[in-house]
């Protein structure tokens, strides 16, 4: 397997535990990360908060003018090359403006994708002519682009979709038939990344542009949420497009659509977990105010549970969206001038198991926090005045996304098994070993946070121990079975998650002091410890789907000694205690 500057590989976390010096957390920013972090932020406070309501009203001229305001501070250009006017900046800056966008509602959903998958195909996959003629123009904010997948009968299954495009006798255009469904940004947009199968097989990618004869729209779908946002259908008859504007090679398509959407899940996780933060700051300001029963609500302790829960679900949010981030830069960071696109696909797919995690870990952490502040609210939270209303509407798409948490589910463990199958990974060596590790008695755990780590590292071992027994059962019959492979996901992304909030509290304990991360070190810990007790319910459920008997019976024994060793510890006084610390700083914070 080609190697990136990392040691790591994708999925490597699977197998072995991070080095504390390779994770990268949001304690690592440089000073130019901060910087267009703050740029960002005040072009939400300043520019963007005031026009909420007539972006909700689906104002899209004021969606646009704020889009080309975008442009002017080069918060569109960020992933764009130097030398197609763009700022050519790493994926920690991506990463950043998609995390305070995130909280914008419709206006942020236009920018993350029009700066995502409607730009990066273009960035990684175009000729220098598309690029010189596009890239400037989309990075200012002159052109606006939207990026045409689904279909009517084809949303998940990208694949089958039922768009053709023939060469005319001339050679000079394709014709493209078709309707594209569900497109963001669509009234709006200069240009359209398209797929259509040429020759009704050959699965391509196009650039269309907004007057190219035979393209039209349909109207604006009436959405629950994202209402600033414009979606409608976008419609090919007879369209003409000039052959000079396919995308990539003819057949091709596939490695442009699922790689940059490989890049759409970690950008998604970025905004979800932004507005997560922003969602936790609403509650806790509004639980600081109201009384019930002549005290603060947020003084009882339910609703600090609450708080404290949000605040640990979004610290491992945060620390496995950045940890991600840098290892998408060290796949694709000296890639920006390369036109060797295997080797960019190749890069493009090494994480797309960690950025699978980011899209649905960050969508149901916002879920989560959407749900439980609007409850904090009571009736207010109903009320649109309070915006958490919205919030929560708008909050649901996110699980549809960029393909369905469904689907990114299955896709994690059919990444491993499709290597075991080949040969690329000795899983059933590495799983023997994990066995062997959970019928011992003894821990090389040491130092800060010993017992969390050996909590992390028996997560690791049962989601072995389950994919062992996953492979033995199934092997190839992988597929058929999803109720078993969502539930190896969820051990996954647990896995990744707890291993992220933890290792980033270690590094930061390491560098200041155990006294100074205090807070770290409780979330972490909150942290790991809810993530055990739902490990141990997925491993029985998985136990009991393949195994009976005898069997059944002795692995079930193991699971529930080893997740008996990390029973919860404190709990409520560190919960009330790590409340305590968000309500004198009226916000997240760690």
């Amino acid at each position: 397997m080609e190697t990136t500057k990392s040691n790591q590989y994708g999925g490597s976390f699977l197998f072995s535990p991070i080095e504390v010096e390779e994770l990268f957390t949001p304690e690592d920013f440089t000073d130019e990360h901060r910087m267009i972090a703050r740029s960002a932020k005040q072009f939400i406070e300043k520019e963007v908060d005031k026009y909420n309501e007539e972006i909700e009203n689906q104002d899209f001229d004021v969606v646009v003018n704020l889009l080309h305001k975008a442009g002017e501070l080069g918060l569109l250009a960020h992933s764009i090359p130097e030398a197609y006017g763009g700022l050519g900046l790493d994926k920690i800056s991506k990463g950043l403006v998609g995390e305070i966008i995130g909280r914008s509602s419709g206006y942020g959903v236009a920018h993350s994708n029009h700066t995502c998958i409607a730009t990066l195909p273009i960035t990684y996959f175009g000729t220098h002519e598309q690029k010189e003629k596009f890239l400037p123009k989309l990075a200012t904010g002159e052109y606006i682009g939207a990026y045409c997948l689904t279909e009517p009968g084809s949303g998940s299954d990208a694949l089958a979709a039922k768009t053709t495009a023939v060469l005319n006798e001339s050679g000079t255009h394709y014709v493209l038939n078709g309707t594209k469904l569900y497109i963001t940004n669509a009234v709006f947009s200069d240009t359209f990344i398209v797929y259509a199968k040429v020759d009704g097989t050959k699965f391509t990618a196009f650039i269309v542009e907004r007057d190219t004869i035979g393209l039209s729209l349909g109207p604006e779908e009436i959405k629950m949420g994202i209402k600033g946002s414009s979606t409608r259908s976008v419609i090919f008859e007879d369209c003409l497009v000039p052959a000079e504007n396919l995308l990539g090679e003819v057949g091709k398509g596939h490695v442009i659509a699922l790689n940059v959407l490989n890049l759409g899940r970690f950008n998604l996780g970025s905004a979800c977990m932004g507005a997560s933060k922003y969602g936790l700051y609403k509650a806790i300001n509004f639980v600081l105010e109201r009384q019930q029963f002549g005290s603060r609500i947020a003084d009882f302790g339910a609703t600090k549970e609450k708080v404290a829960k949000m605040a640990a679900r979004i610290y491992a949010a945060e620390s496995l969206q950045y940890r991600t981030a840098q290892l998408v830069e060290n796949a694709l960071g000296d890639l920006y001038e390369s036109t060797d696109s295997p080797l960019i696909g190749k890069r493009m797919m090494e994480y797309a198991m960690e950025c699978a995690v980011c899209k649905v870990f960050g969508s149901e952490t916002l879920d989560m926090v959407s749900d439980e502040s609007l409850q904090l609210h009571g009736g207010a939270g109903y009320i649109q005045e309070y915006k958490i209303e919205q919030m929560y509407r708008d909050s649901r798409i996110n699980r549809i996304f960029e393909g369905t948490n469904e689907i990114n589910r299955l896709l994690i463990p059919t990444i491993v098994f499709r290597k075991a199958f080949k040969g690329e990974i000795p899983l059933q060596e590495i799983i023997q070993k994990a066995l062997l590790e959970l019928e011992s008695t003894s821990s090389s755990m040491e130092g800060i946070l010993a017992r969390e780590k050996e909590a992390v590292a028996t997560v690791r071992r049962i989601f072995l121990l389950c994919a062992g027994i996953t492979y033995d059962q199934l092997g190839e019959r992988l597929a058929e079975e999803q109720e078993i492979v969502m539930r190896l996901s969820d051990m996954a992304i647990g896995l990744y998650a707890s291993e992220s909030a933890l290792y980033r509290a270690i590094k930061a304990v390491s560098k200041n002091g155990e006294a100074k991360e205090v807070l770290k070190v409780k979330l972490a810990t909150s942290f790991v410890e809810d993530t055990i007790l739902e490990i141990e319910a997925l491993a029985r459920r998985i136990v009991c789907g393949l195994t009976s008997g005898s069997k059944q019976r002795s692995i079930l024994a193991v699971i529930q000694e080893v997740c008996g060793r990390f029973q919860p510890e404190g709990y409520i006084k560190r919960n009330r205690e790590i409340a305590d610390v968000l309500y004198e700083e009226k916000h997240y914070t760690c």
